[in-house]
């Protein structure tokens, strides 16, 4: 039988997962109204960024609640996971109002005519984004290691798709502000691939009590 603080624990993690599905949701949406061209999608978005951000604020105030009351350290762990791993989700949604912003004024603009694949880089990063949830559903720490070295794809992906909307920009003068705000997108979902790394790293904390953030940061460096 579930004692009054593992039902408060378990409230918490619903808490959470419920706060992710809207975020992933406000990305793909964000996503969409880019490629469908729909204001009145992307209006939505920004308009619910405050329900995400009042998640985060609900789920603070049930974590310092229970923080006085956790009886294990792997307790503790979860509720500090849990409140990372919260602000990590508010800033997805961050960029997800941002790409919304974007796509409200490249919808007033004639369509770019060029091989930039922002719903591919999308999808790679909403992907992230799921995986390192599940990992934390399942605090699964082998698959959140796993999920870590894929951000280096992202970037990759990034990093071309600034070379062909600069050299669209360079023949076409045109083109600046629309290339402009694409690069603004592309970033974002680079951003979005970034805090799904940060979350499967929260996991591996949680998981085995180990901090690989700035050991993994040191050895990415060391490669370079």
């Amino acid at each position: 039988m579930q004692t009054h603080f593992e039902k408060e624990l378990e409230s918490l993690k619903e808490k959470l997962l419920v706060m992710a599905s809207h975020v992933e949701t406000a990305v793909n949406r964000a996503v969409k109204s880019l490629v469908e061209r729909d204001d009145e999608l992307a209006r939505e978005v920004r308009g619910n960024d405050n329900v995400i951000d009042q998640f985060e604020i609900d789920v603070d105030e049930m974590s310092i609640n229970l923080l006085a009351k956790a009886p294990l350290a792997s307790h503790l762990r979860l509720i500090t996971v849990a409140m990372k791993i919260s602000h990590e989700l508010e800033r997805v949604a961050d960029e997800a109002t941002t790409i919304s912003r974007r796509a409200i004024k490249l919808n007033h603009e004639a369509p770019l005519k060029l091989d930039a694949d922002i719903p591919a880089m999308a999808d790679k990063a909403l992907k992230l984004l799921k995986d390192a949830l599940d990992s934390f559903v399942s605090q699964d720490s082998a698959n959140a290691r796993a999920i870590i070295p894929r951000d280096k794809e992202i970037d990759k992906i990034h990093k071309e798709l600034q070379k062909t909307l600069a050299a669209h920009m360079t023949g076409h003068p045109e083109a600046v502000a629309r290339c402009l705000h694409l690069l603004v997108v592309a970033k974002s979902l680079e951003r979005i691939a970034d805090h799904a790394t940060n979350i499967a790293e929260e996991v591996v904390y949680l998981c085995e009590a180990q901090d690989i953030r700035h050991t993994l940061q040191a050895t990415s460096a060391d490669v370079k």
